[in-house]
């Protein structure tokens, strides 16, 4: 057997280069992970609900600084409340800052928890 070595040689290297591609299938495999989230529902009466006008005009908010505050309480972002509104982003981010400075709060969920309890929201 003259070629002994050479055809040693090439089944060692094909034994490599299998390994070498399993190895890199394994690791370039998103690792799938499952996550179960909980969501509880609070359903309330709205039908009983009365807006507060005079909190409205006393705070001075406009009807689309209260619509962005509405869809705000949604869990809308920014992004999603600009297409709804079918304006930019950065008028969104106005309005919103408007907002947190008339009710004199620093994050949204601030401010949808003032504006529920003020009835200026459902």
């Amino acid at each position: 057997m003259q070629n002994a070595f050479e055809i040693y040689a090439g089944l060692i290297a094909l034994i490599f280069m299998g390994v070498g591609i399993w190895l890199a299938l394994k690791l370039s495999k998103p690792k799938k992970e499952t996550v179960f989230v909980e969501k509880e529902i609070y359903i309330t009466n709205t039908s009983d609900f009365i807006l507060n006008e005079k909190e409205i005009e006393k705070l001075t908010i406009s009807k689309r600084e209260l619509e962005v505050l509405q869809l705000m309480a949604e869990g809308l972002s920014n992004q999603e409340i600009a297409e709804r509104l079918f304006v930019s982003l950065n008028t969104i981010k106005t309005h919103s800052s408007k907002v947190l400075e008339k009710l004199d709060v620093k994050r949204r969920t601030q401010a949808v928890e003032k504006a529920k309890r003020l009835s200026i929201i459902q």
